[in-house]
């Protein structure tokens, strides 16, 4: 059942299963909290309670925040964390990703762990010389310009079938759903607003985080010519040994979609140490 977070007059929907040491689940942007339609189940399963939001402007919440940053972003985590009781770990997707750093930074008494999935995490620059080298990488930059700049769903379903090498066996419902959500008034501004912010605020707060970080990484992610590298760089920003790196062989920029199993069964171990004594 959806139910609504108020925060400033504008809402943050979400639906709790299970119970247990609390999950929240954070997804990426142009998306909902339907892409961890695979992961809830069995992390339910495992004896968490489990907190799936569609993070602002997004999926149901409303539209209308004042900024789409990793810190409103985690912002909004952080209260719902507060709301539900914590302590929590945050599972964040690529913006959320960062905006889970930014939470286990600022709200160390409520965040115990923080995994983060193809995270944008960091200051980018682009590399002319991996553009020329890269396929991969200079379609997906493409085809991510094209939707920043212009708004344009062909452009994202284009992105969207480059970042999902590994189809799910919904692939053309969820496609069908996704393109849907993002037809409605306001949905692709917020994308856009989203793709214009930057990951140097989450960047920032690395070293202030107190708590364990489990980073899960697709090799086949178009958004970096190398993606171990790039989560290799934020492990680096964290304090020594808070920080540790899955590659998943294969995966893109959505593993917990693609490789739901995979992304569990590197999760668990985690959540059971992070959360027995939290």
């Amino acid at each position: 059942m959806t139910e609504y977070l108020d925060i400033a007059g504008n809402k943050i929907a979400y639906d709790v299963t299970g119970e247990g040491p609390l999950v929240v689940l954070a997804h990426g942007m142009g998306d909902s909290r339907h892409s961890y339609r695979f992961i809830v189940p069995g992390l339910v399963a495992a004896g968490y309670r489990v907190a799936n939001l569609d993070i602002r402007g997004c999926g149901d919440s409303s539209l209308g925040w004042d900024g789409y940053s990793r810190t409103d972003i985690a912002g909004d985590l952080v209260a719902l964390v507060r709301h539900l009781g914590g302590p929590a770990v945050i599972m964040g997707q690529s913006i959320s990703g960062g905006a889970a750093t930014i939470a286990a930074a600022t709200a160390s008494d409520l965040i115990a762990g923080v995994i983060e999935l193809a995270p944008f995490t960091r200051e980018q620059s682009v590399s002319l010389g991996a553009l020329f080298r890269v396929k991969r990488y200079r379609a997906g930059s493409t085809q991510l310009g094209m939707t920043m700049a212009l708004g344009s769903m062909s452009s994202w379903k284009k992105y969207l079938d480059l970042a999902y090498p590994n189809k799910p066996f919904d692939w053309d419902d969820e496609l069908a759903r996704i393109e849907t959500k993002m037809s409605e008034p306001g949905r692709m501004k917020t994308l856009q607003a989203m793709c214009k912010t930057s990951p140097g605020d989450a960047g920032a707060q690395l070293p202030n985080v107190k708590c364990p970080v489990l980073i899960i990484e697709g090799t086949l992610d178009p958004d970096w010519a190398d993606p171990r590298a790039e989560a290799e760089k934020i492990i680096a920003d964290l304090p020594r040994g808070l920080g540790e790196l899955a590659m998943i062989d294969g995966a893109g920029h959505y593993p917990h979609a693609e490789t739901p199993d995979k992304v569990l069964a590197l999760s668990l171990p985690f959540l059971a140490r992070t959360l027995t004594n939290a």
